[in-house]
């Protein structure tokens, strides 16, 4: 782990597939590195997490760990391991050996949040992850006809008419911050938003009592990485301006830096989100604005394909981790 007062502080904040790409690039660098994570992800095999075992959500946690984990060697084949889905056997199915092996450590060492230190040391992280709150707390949505929705999983996979706007989103209950997370914001450089779900895995996070206020009061730099595609159900023809102006209602309008990728989308990958009435975000944010705007080719050319025991729906194409690094550190220097 990276340990230097003197090496430039990094914190991220998200969770899922967002958070973990832009760790992934980042530890490569010379940068003391915090991930902040989202504990209110409800769907999947966290929900078995949460229900039969008792424990905060653990599959964003795994994820930021094994991005941030040792490659070399064994350690590459432990963070396959950390990743590796069943896709057989009664009650297993579907779930992934590193949520497994934590919800064990759990029990063995008596506390999650020395579990998930624990795995760190398990893997080499070349960083910290840290959990946003430690309160059981669940999202709650409601839309403008009306409708209310609560848990993660209903508001980010929405059977409702995904058309519906979102109004407002809380948490139930209240869930105060993990001091390690106003700590890490109040020593950081700079703090990332992003990419990720604007209202599942980002907004969370800014939900949190403390939260805002810490991001509010940092002499930070904030940047925020633009999500490629909108999400039926909850940003559906968001431009990159509407992004924006949900997170800035947050954190007293602190963004400094929005990274947008510029590059042209797979056909193919297109072809399949329009189906699922997902589309490109569309960049209007000004020139003459008062944010520094880096447009620039981000995208990884390989379109993802899922593993056939994950139910989850995910993401075809993301971010390239080592593109959206070299940005970041750009920005830093």
């Amino acid at each position: 782990m990276n340990t230097s007062a003197k090496l430039p502080s990094v914190v991220c904040i998200g969770g899922g597939t967002g958070t973990f790409v832009v760790l992934k690039g980042l530890k490569k660098f010379p940068l003391k590195l915090s991930a902040i994570v989202s504990m209110s992800d409800s769907g999947g095999s966290n929900k078995r997490i949460i229900d039969e075992f008792g424990l905060l959500p653990t599959s964003d946690i795994r994820q930021c760990l094994v991005a941030l984990s040792d490659e070399q060697k064994e350690k590459g084949l432990l963070r396959k391991l950390f990743m590796y889905r069943f896709d057989k056997g009664e009650g297993i199915s579907g779930m992934t050996f590193g949520n497994l092996f934590m919800a064990a450590l759990t029990d063995i060492v008596g506390s999650q949040q020395e579990a998930i230190k624990q795995t760190g040391k398990v893997l080499r992280i070349h960083g910290s992850v840290i959990p946003v709150t430690l309160s059981n707390t669940n999202l709650v949505a409601t839309y403008d006809d009306g409708t209310i929705l609560e848990e993660e999983h209903f508001i980010d996979m929405p059977k409702h008419d995904g058309n519906l706007k979102i109004k407002n989103i809380t948490l139930k209950p209240e869930a105060i911050a993990n001091d390690e997370a106003t700590k890490a914001i109040a020593q950081a450089d700079v703090v990332i938003l992003g990419p990720g779900d604007l209202f599942t895995s980002v907004v969370p996070n800014l939900l949190i009592k403390g939260i805002s206020e810490a991001l509010s009061q940092t002499k930070a730099k904030i940047v925020y990485i633009m999500n490629l595609m909108t999400k039926y159900g909850q940003t559906l023809g968001f431009s990159a301006m509407d992004h924006i102006q949900v997170l800035e209602q947050y954190i007293d309008h602190k963004i400094n830096t929005i990274i947008v990728n510029q590059t042209e989308l797979p056909s193919e990958a297109l072809t399949v989100y329009k189906k699922t009435q997902e589309f490109p975000v569309v960049d209007d944010i000004p020139k003459s604005s008062q944010y520094c705007v880096i447009r620039a080719d981000l995208i990884a050319k390989e379109i993802v394909k899922k593993s056939a025991s994950d139910l989850l729906v995910r993401s075809l194409i993301r971010h390239d981790s080592d593109k959206l690094a070299n940005v970041i550190v750009s920005i830093i220097n």
